[in-house]
């Protein structure tokens, strides 16, 4: 399918949905502590998006390919799961790296997010590679301008990674949204500089990182959505959904506290 450019109205709807979408990982992080389930994080963010935001949990039923719709309203993505991990009864330990994956439709329209948090007492490993993950995405997503190309963002995340001794998955990538939960373009975390798609103004996507401790190949389990290291190294995922606009970029899914700090600038 064509790459969709999203005039101003578009663009204001989308920046409604981003902003639900990081209200939510904005109000569960205080539920992020040992001893509660991933299921019950669900559970929770599922209220939150229905009744209090008035929107849909997009994972909810998603088919996307898999051999089955995704049953839950989150992904919930712990230690060695790289992606699309499902919630489940396992509670949460002091130590566990766990990304959150949130996604909302509001009036028809995508906010795509997720978010790493360490709970309880961190592991040295676990701190130390969702930093190197989060400041990957930052330097991809600074690559982001008219006239730039995909590859410039890949590469950015690419050599950053694995200048840490660390690796990028490379089977599982950002996407195109709006209308559409995974629209074109591809954005793939690893590249070479001016190759690609070149980026214009209304171009709205996401840039999802998956860095891993070891090495960077993944495995599908027989659930047919959760996706692991091979090796079973830590992973850790960051994401945010962005426009390009005439100047360069706007992150749409900031969390708050990120959001109070550009207004101050």
């Amino acid at each position: 399918m064509p790459v969709t450019i999203k005039n101003a109205e578009q663009q204001d709807k989308m920046r409604i949905a981003g902003r639900l979408a990081a209200d939510v990982l904005d109000m569960i992080s205080d539920y992020v502590k040992p001893g509660i389930t991933t299921d019950e994080l669900n559970d929770i963010c599922h209220r939150y998006i229905t009744e209090v935001q008035d929107a849909i949990p997009a994972p909810l039923n998603y088919r996307g390919g898999g051999p089955v719709p995704f049953p839950k309203s989150i992904c919930t993505s712990l230690n060695h799961v790289i992606c699309h991990g499902i919630p489940s009864d396992r509670k949460l330990r002091n130590g566990d790296a766990l990304n959150i994956d949130i996604t909302v439709i509001k009036d028809g329209w995508h906010g795509d997010t997720s978010r790493m948090f360490l709970v309880g007492k961190p592991k040295l490993q676990a701190e130390r590679l969702s930093k190197i993950c989060y400041e990957a995405m930052m330097r991809g997503i600074n690559q982001i301008a008219p006239g730039k190309h995909l590859g410039d963002i890949g590469h950015a995340i690419q050599t950053f990674v694995e200048a840490n001794r660390c690796s990028v998955v490379r089977e599982y990538c950002g996407h195109g949204i709006g209308q559409g939960f995974h629209e074109d373009p591809q954005v793939v975390h690893f590249g070479k500089p001016g190759t690609g798609l070149m980026l214009e103004p209304g171009m709205i996507f996401t840039v999802e990182p998956m860095v891993n401790a070891g090495k960077r190949h993944p495995k599908l389990l027989p659930d047919g959505w959760t996706v692991v290291t091979k090796d079973h190294s830590l992973s850790t995922q960051w994401e945010h959904t962005v426009l390009v606009t005439e100047t360069g970029f706007e992150i749409l899914t900031l969390g708050a506290s990120d959001r109070d700090q550009a207004n101050a600038a």
